[in-house]
């Protein structure tokens, strides 16, 4: 008998070229699902995620699930799997789950963070972790702009033009935007997101904060419906999937 599995799961998406498998192409998708075939002795097993990151886009809180033969409490999977895994790929908890439960379409929201790095000199370390911005910031700016966000809107003008969703209406349910260290951190919360919607916001925020936009302009963008009228879309590197949340928990360490 099949069983249902969840996983929690972390990535450095830096040597990937995003989750989904692509031909000839290095995926976490490819390399999850090659970690189960092992353990399945040859069988293929097909993974699902909570939603796609692109190439360079990292991932503290993905969620996947697939269907399972095999009796292993829940504590052993993530060793398991592990085990079969490269290093840039981590099981941080496994958990049995009702056989109708989709890690995508059972989402009820989901929390990314980017993070930039503002001093002049880029930081070699976290190249592949933050964009680096070498700009000075108001923060005020930013967080009146980032007010206009809120709430349900479609969110067209923050979508990549190339996405074949028909359905752009989103709910923001939280942006934050706070200064860490020598970093900005930008915090959003919604019950979902296009495709780049992330970036395109980070980007266009950014425009703000340096005084190339005004605050008031967030408005004008959402009210447009065209991408052209939002600002850059920014790197992959500084984005994180944080947390997918559902209507019960599905883990029992801290998520």
């Amino acid at each position: 008998m099949l069983k249902r599995v969840a996983l929690w799961v972390m990535y450095d998406g830096t040597a990937f070229s995003g989750y989904q498998v692509q031909p000839g192409k290095r995926t976490v998708q490819l390399e999850v699902e090659k970690a189960l075939r092992t353990l399945h002795k040859g069988t293929d097993v097909r993974v699902h995620a909570s939603g796609r990151t692109d190439t360079g886009v990292h991932a503290r809180g993905q969620v996947l699930h697939f269907d399972s033969p095999l009796m292993i409490p829940t504590e052993r999977w993530p060793k398991a799997i592990n085990s079969c895994l490269p290093e840039d790929v981590r099981i941080i908890e496994a958990s049995y789950v009702q056989a109708d439960f989709h890690s995508r379409y059972a989402a009820v929201k989901k929390e990314y963070r980017y993070r930039v790095f503002t001093p002049k000199h880029p930081d070699v370390w976290r190249r592949n972790t933050t964009f680096h911005f070498p700009y000075s910031i108001d923060f005020e700016r930013v967080k009146k702009a980032a007010s206009y966000l809120l709430g349900t809107h479609d969110f067209s003008s923050f979508c990549a033009s190339n996405t074949d969703v028909q359905d752009k209406v989103r709910t923001l349910y939280e942006l934050e935007v706070c200064k860490q260290g020598d970093e900005i951190v930008f915090r959003l919360v919604g019950s979902g997101f296009l495709y780049n919607m992330v970036r395109i916001i980070v980007g266009t925020l950014l425009e703000v904060g340096i005084g190339k936009r005004v605050p008031d302009e967030l408005a004008t963008i959402l009210e447009a419906e065209d991408r052209t009228k939002a600002g850059k879309t920014a790197p992959g590197n500084g984005l994180f999937l944080w947390k997918v949340s559902y209507e019960y928990e599905i883990f029992s360490d801290e998520f």
